[in-house]
Formats: structure tokens, sequence, C-alpha cells
């Protein structure tokens, strides 16, 4: 279903008073506090102090029905605020990101980059990690209560995934959330779990990665995702847009020693990245193309998630008629060619498909094109099926 059909039977539905969601008794209008937080400007801050202990956990490490797997964003079927229970353990995964070309990552939830999570402003995100490095966690197999990234995950492996075991300190860093760092950031050891809350105070799109030192090196071993908050009124597009997708574009430092290819600290130091991809891998979005057909609105949710280069994107064949900075409704660009986004910025764009064709999406900067940073959207003829 496109977004503008949902977005159509939506509004039937909310005209009727049928909308279940508005039944659940996790939804309202605006969340309540809890005790110790405090309101400005109707935002929440003070939250409860981050929990780490000991847990029996080996069961799916994605958990929420928000969270999904790249180019794919999950819809928000309700209305007002949510309670969201997330789970993303972090662990070592042997991952490829060119042909041939495969390394020991270290990831949340199996991925590089890891699930996309998708929540309103003003809801509560009641998160849980635990530091599973030193166990081998299989994410190929199906996984009873895990999220809807694992099915999108298998329905597009390109990164050949295979469990592997790398025990390290590791920690959470989301961009989204305003919390006190050196409590809910806080580093924990292999086998410890993490719980603590978030409130999605601000709309935009957002990175969260791993904030243990070296951080250059936790970012470039794979440790990166990206957080869509949408606002509370929606983007003014909302009712026109079509399809809508979620590029991450990142850097990957190796260099083959033997048959193997390992992380290089010194070329991340100088920013000679070996590989520049969208969405973890040289082929994930030319052998696994977006698609639209002319005339639609495409709306891309797009995270320059570094670690350290820029990113000026450009779409062969179009221009963003609309451009939010950040993915904020009050930071709006018009007819823009490129994008230019530094290491952790982001932003939300739209742009029409003239015609049918192939439409080839790059970074401008050639050199990270030609190291990776390249795909392709697919458009069929208007009146096709």
């Amino acid at each position: 279903m496109s977004k503008k059909t949902f977005m159509q039977l939506s509004a039937f539905a909310l005209a009727l008073g049928l909308t279940a969601c508005a039944q659940s008794p996790t939804l309202n209008s605006t969340l309540p506090m809890k005790d110790g937080e405090f309101s400005i400007d109707g935002m929440i801050f003070g939250l409860a102090e981050a929990e780490v202990f000991r847990e029996q956990y080996d069961s799916a490490p994605v958990i929420g029905d928000t969270m999904s797997a790249l180019p794919h964003l999950a819809p928000l079927e309700y209305t007002g605020n949510r309670v969201h229970e997330v789970r993303l353990d972090t662990f070592a995964q042997k991952v490829e990101v060119a042909p041939g070309v495969n390394f020991n990552a270290w990831t949340y939830g199996g991925s590089v980059p890891g699930p996309t999570l998708h929540v309103r402003e003003g809801d509560r995100v009641v998160f849980t990690m635990k530091n599973r490095s030193d166990e081998p966690v299989v994410v190929t197999d199906p996984l009873r209560g895990g999220a809807p990234y694992f099915q999108q995950l298998a329905a597009n492996p390109y990164q050949k995934h295979q469990p592997a075991v790398s025990p390290m300190p590791h920690s959470m860093d989301f961009h989204s959330g305003t919390v006190a760092a050196d409590d809910k950031w806080r580093t924990i050891a292999p086998g410890e779990t993490i719980r603590f809350e978030w409130v999605a105070n601000y709309p935009g799109v957002y990175m969260y990665h791993c904030g243990t030192p070296s951080v250059l090196m936790h970012t470039a071993m794979g440790q990166y995702g990206a957080v869509v908050v949408s606002p509370k009124g929606g983007y003014p597009t909302d009712h026109l847009v079509d399809h809508e997708y979620v590029i991450v574009q990142s850097e990957f430092y190796l260099e083959k020693v033997g048959d193997e290819y390992i992380y290089d600290h010194q070329a991340a130091m100088n920013r000679n990245p070996s590989h520049v991809t969208f969405n973890g891998h040289v082929s994930a979005l030319i052998d696994e193309p977006l698609r639209a057909k002319a005339g639609d609105r495409v709306r891309l949710y797009f995270l320059n998630a570094g670690p350290s280069d820029t990113s000026s994107f450009h779409v062969i064949g179009g221009i963003f008629d609309r451009v939010w900075y950040e993915g904020n409704v009050e930071n709006e660009w018009r007819g823009m060619q490129t994008v230019l986004l530094g290491a952790s910025n982001s932003a939300v764009m739209e742009f029409i498909v003239p015609e049918s064709g192939v439409y080839k999406l790059v970074d401008h900067e050639f050199a990270d094109a030609e190291r990776g940073a390249a795909g392709a959207l697919i458009a069929t003829p208007k009146d096709s099926n």
C-alpha cells in the first residue's frame, strides 16, 4: 500500500471514529510524565537513571514493531503518542560490503547499518541493549518475537551475514535523545545489559552509534544506524507521497591481510576510505534498486553516518523540490540539485519522478561515488501495474 493510500484510508477511518489504535491503552495525545520528570515547552526531560544488569537472554536481538531494515521505513499505524519497547543488541557479524570483501563487523542487530527505528515526536522509547559480543548470534534463521527487520533482512541478504565473536565494550548514543550522556550512553562490558528511556522531543532524522572510545573505530567497524522522528503534525506533503525510502551513507576503511579484510585505523585517521556505500554495500541499491512510477512523489530519509566524510547527494535527472534539513519541518529548502551533509547530518528529500527510466543516485563527490556510493531508482510508465 502506498503512503498516499494509507493516509486516505486513515483519514476516512478517523472520520468514522473507527481507528483501532485510538483504543489502545498505550496511546495518548500526549504521554504522561513519570516521577522526577519535568516539562519545558511541552517536551519531557529529567528521565530516570539507566539500569545496568546481567540477564539470561539469547533470543531475538532486535525487538520493536517499528524497527525495519534498510531501505524500508515502518509505518506509524497509530494516532497521538505511544511508548515503544525496543531491544537492539550489539554483537559481531561477518558481513560483505563489496563483492568478495568481507570483514568481522561490530553491529547493532546484525547488519551494517543497523535497523531503522521510526517514532513520532513526543513518543517515549524504553530501550534495552545487551552486549553479546562474546557470543555467536545468528540473524539468518527465523527469530520468534523479533522485529519485522529480520524478514526484510532475509529478503535482501546482500551482506551475507555470518555469526562472529569479538568481545569488546560497547555503548549506545542516540542523537535523537536529550539525556545525560554519561548516564544513558555509558559503556557496558560483554554480557551486561543496559536499559534506559528517552523521549523523542524533536522531530528529524538522527544517527545512533557507539560512543565508546575510539569512537572513530567503533563507528567505522559498523555500529551505527538511523532514527526517524516524524513531526507531530507530519510533513506538508504527506498526502502526496507515493513512496518513501531510507538511505544511509557510510565509509569503510579496510585493508587486505592475507585472505582477510581488516579495519585500517590509519586509513580512517587519514580519511581515506576503501569503500563508501549506500545502505552498507556497494551493490545494495544497484542489485535492489528503489522503485517508483513516472509522476510519483518519492521521499528519501537520508543520513550521512560518516564517520568522517561529507556527502553531496544527487539524483541524476531529478531535482529535490522539497528538502527538510535534518528532517525538521522548520528547515525547508526548495529546488535543490544536490544536498550537502556533514558527518551525522541528515535531510528529508522529495522529488517528482518526471518520466519512466533509470535515475542514478550518487554522492556527487565523485571519488566517493567511484568507491561505491551509487545506486538507482527504476521508474516504470505512469499507467503501468
